[in-house]
């Protein structure tokens, strides 16, 4: 397969998605003839500056593959990582293609107008002879179960909460509410109050409250959740951002506290759990949700949204209805990849309403023997093995992947689990990459209670 005048040689395609071309090998092809310099450093407002060195060709013969290559990576950094202003050092074409791509009326203006809400700042690119030095803002978090704690994990159709006495469970409760069609930001406040105060009540004391939820979090603030995308922008600022800094104090004042996106608290219980670090975290349900624990077994806070980040270098793969952008990860890890494929199987899912539902009735298919199925769940593998190298090279040398959500339940997750280790055996047989899915001990252990281990406290 030829992208941009790389060659690029994969044994191992997706049998029902032929096209797909994985970024992945796109990126080593690109390398190998590549030895011109070039970085970029994205800065965020928490202080965080994250910097990415490679290489280009600079000829006029690779400038299309040049500015493809760079674009993609700088879009994959910017969900996983996030920023509000792009440090470029090395190709003016490149730099200009980028300032292009990004700008308000550009290709990617989506993801810069996305950047810009998060952080709340204009979104830059600059040109320097110089780039900032990285500064990576790591939390040794969690793992602490000392004291009297309460955990809660907020999702987009139930609340879990727990209350925990020096590591044990005494009281959990989970609660259905409809977050996402309620514009009142008291509702959700109230919500929130409601199930601390209950957990607060089970025991002498609270010394120190966890949360995990969905959205995007930074220093304990709300930056972006579609539980409240229904709450107007002006409310949103007033009553959102801060609301786990107004609910904590409803329990009491000075009460430590921690708030994590839900895939890092899956990530750092993955890392409990099953003793391993370096490890991603990736939910394939509805969407696809990511988390991150260091080699160390730090937490990094990025974005992490490995829904939106590409994965894909095929020019026909699926666009993304929300930002627009071609071959990212929703297509191609959660309900919406099995639905997609489901065509190609031939098997027609018309008369379900939902994308559970639809879910639902390929596994069905799949228990009872059909080969078309089963095909699917193939591909998917495919897909992840070939990404699964992939996250490898972009999360420092990540070699755990914990892999959870509905997608891979039952027959389906083995399939797809045996054939990305056929994948990466075949394909990148220099990685050592361990795909895991989630034992006893972490399903017992439980979000909330994870979550409730986050804060060390003032004892």
């Amino acid at each position: 397969m030829n992208r941009y005048g790389i060659e690029v040689s994969v044994k191992n395609k997706p049998e029902l998605d032929l096209d797909f071309i994985p970024l992945q090998k796109f990126n080593e092809s690109f390398l190998k003839t590549a030895t011109v310099p070039f970085a970029f450093a994205l800065e965020r407002n928490d202080g965080q500056i994250h910097v990415t060195k490679t290489f280009i060709h600079g000829d006029s013969t690779h400038n299309e593959a040049d500015k493809y290559y760079v674009e993609r990576l700088v879009k994959f950094a910017l969900l996983q990582v996030g920023g509000f202003k792009l440090y470029v050092k090395g190709n003016e074409d490149v730099y200009e293609h980028l300032k292009s791509t990004y700008s308000p009326t550009g290709l990617r203006s989506h993801d810069s107008k996305f950047m810009e809400s998060l952080f709340q700042s204009k979104f830059e690119i600059v040109k320097c002879d110089e780039l900032p030095e990285a500064f990576e803002i790591r939390k040794d978090i969690g793992r602490n179960f000392g004291g009297c704690r309460i955990g809660i994990d907020i999702g987009g159709s139930d609340y879990k909460v727990s209350a925990m006495v020096d590591g044990e469970v005494i009281y959990s409760n989970e609660t259905v509410w409809n977050p996402k069609i309620n514009s009142d930001p008291d509702y959700h406040y109230n919500g929130i109050v409601t199930a601390l105060k209950d957990a607060a009540s089970r025991m002498p004391r609270v010394d120190a409250i966890g949360v995990s939820t969905a959205g995007i979090v930074s220093n304990n603030q709300v930056l972006m959740a579609q539980l409240y995308q229904k709450v107007p922008k002006d409310l949103f600022d007033k009553k959102v951002r801060n609301i786990w800094l107004r609910a904590v104090k409803e329990i009491g004042e000075d009460i430590p506290f921690e708030v994590l996106n839900d895939g890092d608290v899956t990530a750092l219980a993955g890392s409990m759990t099953l003793e391993k670090n370096n490890l991603v975290g990736i939910a394939m349900g509805t969407s696809v949700a990511g988390g991150y624990v260091d080699k160390d077994g730090y937490v990094t806070n990025w974005l992490n949204e490995l829904a939106f980040v590409p994965v894909d270098a095929s020019p026909n793969g699926p666009i993304d209805d929300w930002s627009g952008d071609m071959g990212v990860g929703v297509h191609y890890f959660c309900q919406e990849a099995v639905i997609k494929l489901s065509g190609a199987a031939g098997i027609s899912l018309d008369e379900y309403d939902t994308p559970a539902k639809k879910l639902k009735a390929v596994q069905i298919l799949l228990d009872d023997g059909h080969d078309n199925a089963a095909a699917i769940f193939r591909s998917i593998g495919c897909y992840l093995g070939h990404t699964a190298a992939l996250y490898n090279a972009m999360y420092n040398g990540a070699d755990n992947v914990l892999l959870l959500g509905r997608v891979m339940s039952g027959k389906g997750g083995d399939i797809i689990i045996e054939t990305a280790n056929k994948v990466l055996e075949s394909e990148y047989p220099a990685l050592k990459i361990n795909l895991l899915l989630p034992d006893e001990h972490f399903r017992r252990l439980g979000q909330s209670a994870v979550a409730a281990s986050l804060p060390e406290t003032n004892a």
